[in-house]
């Protein structure tokens, strides 16, 4: 009977620590990590997602919807299955999206227009934690939005100011894609489609300074799909977005590690 009562007592300590404790995991904790491989020889910027050196990058998957966008603008429920590659060489980043989408239009041909408002997908990138980050934003079609937002509590010196990525430094990105400039109408059936492009680091130092060696380096990212407004908007993620529905977030940002 005495083992009884100190059983069902330890029982009530438990629940009672559960509740009056209750374990919380950091976000810190649940941010994805994703490795990027070293290429031995620059990948191929082509339609051609496994390529022969494209086959030693990890994938990831964007897999978090957002119910909205930051203008209020519902999702539809469409969820295009979209993978993403990233690679690496002493030169700078490769960096590979497929898409398995539909109600595809892309219309934006204007470097720094509208691209999130078309079939597009996005990569913002962190490269030191306490300096800002840049959105590569690339739609369907191969037209691109760069900016950089420095970090509001960096008080050092900045080589650049941040906003809009002049073209003399864009310019500097090798993009390739698989659909044409201009898709419009509406495309309603399945299809799949790829952008690929290049990114020399020496575009990045332009404003967070000397990078070194990434090789070991730890990183900040994140990894969308988005449509704003084809005839099913949609607003997805690879690192989920906690608070609010805003994909400039950088304090949900996953974590990218550069292998040795």
């Amino acid at each position: 009977m005495l083992r009884q009562h100190l059983l069902f007592a330890t029982l009530l300590a438990v629940v009672f620590l559960r509740c009056v404790t209750p374990a919380r995991e950091s976000s810190e904790e649940r941010k994805p990590v994703y490795v990027v491989r070293r290429a031995d020889s620059a990948p191929a910027l082509d339609g051609r997602w496994g390529g022969p050196v494209w086959r030693g990058a990890d994938t990831l998957a964007v897999t978090h919807f957002l119910p909205e966008s930051t203008e209020g603008l519902p999702d539809s429920g469409h969820r295009p299955k979209t993978e993403a590659r990233v690679l690496y060489d002493a030169k700078g980043l490769y960096v590979r999206f497929r898409v398995k989408d539909r109600y595809v239009r892309s219309v934006e041909t204007e470097y720094h227009g509208r691209v999130w408002e078309d079939a597009a997908a996005e990569f913002f990138v962190q490269p030191k934690a306490e300096r800002g980050y840049f959105n590569f934003e690339i739609n369907c079609g191969g037209t691109m939005l760069l900016s950089y937002h420095e970090n509001p509590g960096y008080q050092g010196p900045v080589a650049r100011k941040d906003g809009g990525v002049p073209w003399e430094l864009a310019s500097q990105v090798v993009i390739e894609h698989s659909m044409p400039e201009v898709v419009d109408p509406e495309m309603t059936e399945p299809v799949e489609w790829h952008i690929a492009y290049f990114v020399p680091f020496a575009l990045l130092e332009a404003y967070v300074g000397p990078l070194g060696d990434v090789s070991g380096q730890v990183w900040g990212a994140n990894f969308y799909k988005i449509a704003e407004t084809n005839s099913h908007p949609h607003f997805g993620a690879w690192s989920p977005i906690l608070e609010g529905v805003n994909f400039h977030s950088p304090q949900f940002f996953g974590v990218i590690r550069f292998s040795d």
